[in-house]
């Protein structure tokens, strides 16, 4: 395999800059490759600190106290810990291995007493202020997302609260804790990377990644590596934006291989579309359109019609066949 890469970095976009400038930025981001990172983002690096290791003493733990929050336990609330070599991308096998967690919503909330798949509890481990690092952390990235949105409306031509109204006003949060073991020769071929080639499923995704690296993007240049950089999160759009700008701006591939003798933790939180809301195209001017392109995986994005909801469920099913008839059944 080649490994030389282009050199090629992302562009660090502080948010404490003038507004205009900070959406110019963030428009020629989305356009370029969809990836950027942010600085003087607001969240604590405190509570950033603790969760980092809080998340290194649970997965340090041994299975068997780590299954005591397994997925099999979380339904279809899609909540909990799965090992090594359970996420799947694209039919392979990872080498990772996390936790998943969504809104907290207790059993009185309407959604959680209808059944609808993705909505739930969250399963915590039996650790001193695992719950509460996590619960303040989502808070604090879901502050940081609605943000973030009003800008990329702005970006986009469209009024600033234009996504607040219309998509994200109750948005459908995930949130995910993983860890990568180093790659040794010997895990290859079962394991080919710690996540495969893949593009994000919703609109806006923030994460905080450690300073071990090893998260790569692909560009109009080629594969090229994203370094740690100490307080900054990276953002990319999804599929979902990509869908909604019709391709203007496009969702691209990334992929993970821990290649240090180290071991490395990533902390992705997914700000996505209200779960019932159905999605269309967004009403954007000429200037705002471009020439539709035959995507990295030859899927038809631009085909799906129906709520966002259906749509996460179908994509999410893929990742964890041995769970998705627990969702199937809600629908």
């Amino acid at each position: 395999m080649n490994t030389e890469q282009p050199l090629m970095t992302l562009p660090i976009i502080d948010l404490s800059l003038e507004k205009s400038l900070v959406v110019e930025k963030m428009k020629l981001a989305c356009i370029e490759n969809g990836f950027f990172l942010i600085s003087e983002h607001r969240v604590d690096l405190n509570l950033q600190n603790k969760l980092h290791t809080l998340s290194k003493e649970f997965f340090s733990m041994s299975e068997d106290e780590k299954n005591k929050i397994s997925m099999q336990l979380g339904g279809s609330a899609w909540r909990g810990y799965f090992p090594v070599g359970d996420e799947l991308t694209s039919g392979k096998k990872d080498l990772k291995e996390g936790i998943y967690f969504g809104e907290e919503l207790d059993s009185s909330d309407s959604r959680v007493q209808s059944g609808l798949p993705l909505h739930g509890s969250n399963l915590f481990p039996d650790l001193p202020d695992f719950k509460d690092t996590v619960l303040e952390y989502m808070r604090q990235m879901t502050e940081l997302g609605h943000k973030l949105m009003s800008l990329l409306s702005l970006s986009l031509g469209l009024e600033e609260d234009y996504f607040f109204k219309n998509y994200t006003q109750d948005p459908t949060l995930l949130f995910r804790i993983f860890h990568y073991p180093p790659t040794m020769a010997h895990d290859r071929d079962l394991y080919p990377w710690g996540v495969g080639a893949h593009t994000d499923y919703g609109i806006l995704t923030i994460l905080k990644q450690d300073m071990v690296g090893g998260l790569e993007v692909q560009t109009k240049a080629g594969w090229i590596q994203v370094p740690p950089v100490e307080n900054t999160f990276v953002c990319n759009i999804g599929d979902m934006l990509d869908y909604l700008t019709r391709g203007y701006y496009r969702s691209a591939p990334h992929r993970v291989r821990n290649t240090s003798q180290t071991h490395r933790y990533s902390f992705p939180f997914f700000f996505d579309p209200n779960f019932n809301k159905p999605v269309m195209a967004l009403p954007l001017s000429r200037e705002f359109q471009t020439t539709r392109i035959t995507r990295w995986d030859s899927q038809d994005l631009y085909a799906y019609e129906g709520s966002y909801g259906n749509y996460l469920i179908s994509k999410v099913s893929k990742v964890f066949p041995a769970l998705s008839s627990e969702i199937k059944n809600k629908i």
